[in-house]
């Protein structure tokens, strides 16, 4: 199922550039125009005959903003995409990426509909938000990884918590720490940015109170990270389970305390570090964007996530 998943992911990740850029040009073709109309008296106003109802009413062009996640952003655009091929609704999707903090942070200042998360909301944030929609679209995990020509990929199929805790924390500061017949060489250790969401996850569901090392190598992207692990056979990282299985046959993975990162134990919650995939906004949706919303829970939009590698919930 692995290897399925790899090459479902490698062939919409491929696409994907060019599916946003098809939205983006879309978009920019339809953005209406603001008109100012008079109001018609009530003697001049003719009832118009409504329409039966179909499974895709008609919508007024509108714009839908989301902001937030970079892990979830790609899946969002690319249903975006693949719904304009399919619909002839006048929805125009925009999507950014700056982390899950800006996505609330964009629905709490009211600059997008949606705020994309990849992780769950805190108390206080939740406060914050008045008449807070909360939408779980899928389950991500992340899985650590080591070179393959590592010397600990043949000695050991997987870390403890506690192992995990001291070499990120730089406890072990080289190989030979950890094990004496390791090299002595530096352990490089690879993190998601400091304020994303996936670091959050790592954090909370591994470090705990132990804080990663200050010189751990922050990167801007998964893929970045993935593409540190796999240039340096010292490196150790940790990365979205789509991201890494799509570079499987580069990468070495560890159990986490004897459990490995497969689909089945991130469903059953043996796997520990995984983490939700949520849209959140402020109110009810209008009509256009609880037809996107159907979207996303539609077939076609579970497929997606599925190819880039995520697990729907459906």
């Amino acid at each position: 199922m692995m290897k399925k998943h790899a090459r479902k992911i490698s062939a919409i990740l491929c696409a994907l550039m060019m599916l946003m850029l098809a939205v983006f040009a879309g978009c920019a073709d339809q953005t209406p125009t603001a008109t100012s109309e008079p109001t018609p008296s009530p003697e001049t106003v003719t009832e118009v005959p409504q329409e039966p109802e179909t499974e895709a009413p008609t919508i007024e062009s509108t714009q839908i903003l989301f902001d937030g996640s970079s892990t979830l952003a790609p899946a969002i655009a690319t249903i975006a995409a693949e719904l304009e091929e399919e619909s002839e609704q006048p929805i125009e999707v925009y999507v950014s990426s700056g982390g899950s903090g800006q996505g609330i942070s964009a629905v709490i200042n009211q600059t997008a509909n949606f705020g994309m998360l990849a992780r769950d909301l805190r108390d206080s944030e939740r406060e914050e938000i008045p008449d807070l929609q909360e939408y779980l679209v899928g389950i991500d995990a992340l899985t650590v990884a080591i070179h393959p020509e590592n010397p600990l990929a043949e000695l050991r199929d997987g870390l403890t918590t506690e192992e995990i805790v001291r070499i990120f924390s730089g406890e072990y500061a080289t190989w030979q720490d950890f094990d004496p017949t390791l090299p002595d060489e530096e352990i490089v250790v690879i993190v998601r940015d400091i304020g994303g969401g996936a670091h959050e996850v790592f954090q909370t569901n591994i470090m705990g109170d132990v804080e990663v090392r200050a010189d751990a190598i922050q990167a801007p992207s998964m893929g970045a990270l993935i593409n540190r692990v796999m240039e340096n056979r010292n490196a150790i990282g940790y990365a979205s389970f789509g991201v890494s299985f799509q570079h499987q046959e580069y990468l070495a993975f560890m159990e986490v305390d004897g459990v490995a990162p497969t689909i089945e134990n991130i469903l059953n919650g043996t796997y520990i570090i995984q983490r939700p995939l949520i849209l959140i906004r402020s109110g009810e949706p209008n009509e256009a964007e609880q037809y996107f919303l159907n979207a996303i829970f539609s077939e076609l939009g579970q497929r997606v996530l599925e190819e880039i590698g995520f697990i729907p919930i459906h």
